[in-house]
């Protein structure tokens, strides 16, 4: 798979200046970043939270985790939890499993990015499958971003 047409779609619109950046398959956002040799808090990964009122995207760095209560407080709900597996691969069909690009908004989702990523020079993303990431300034992250939410809401993933 490549890059979905809808995210592709939505980075020439705005005419977005990035790379695409190829890597050894992987399946996660943590080999993503070993596999293509980049520090893991450099990479946005999307983390789909839910609750009743429906879902939202969390983009937070890659070595992150989502602290959920401080997420609910910034965002004015209760009860988030982590999305189920399967419900999102019916709504990212046009991705594969477990490599959703952090752009909730470009699938109609409500998205928070985590402030943490304003502090890398360049930021990655997954590009919708398990072998490429976008590359991009910070800059350029921050204007494609500048129309969701953000706040600090993640910690350091324990290992």
């Amino acid at each position: 798979m490549s890059i979905p047409l809808r995210l592709s779609s939505f980075l020439a619109q705005r005419g977005a200046s990035y790379d695409v950046c190829t890597h050894k398959y992987s399946h996660c956002s943590a080999e993503s970043a070993r596999t293509a040799g980049i520090p893991p808090h450099q990479l946005a990964k999307s983390v789909l939270i839910e609750d009743e009122r429906g879902y939202v995207m969390a983009v937070i760095p890659a070595d992150k985790s989502v602290m959920l209560g401080k997420l609910a407080r910034l965002l004015g709900r209760k009860n988030l939890c982590l999305a189920n597996e399967n419900r999102i691969c019916e709504l990212f069909v046009d991705c594969d499993r477990g490599a959703v690009p952090p752009f909730g908004m470009v699938w109609g989702l409500e998205t928070i990015v985590d402030d943490d990523l304003d502090l890398n020079d360049i930021v990655y993303a997954e590009a919708g499958d398990h072998e490429h990431l976008l590359r991009m300034s910070r800059q350029q992250f921050h204007e494609l971003m500048n129309v969701t939410r953000h706040g600090r809401f993640c910690k350091l993933q324990a290992h």
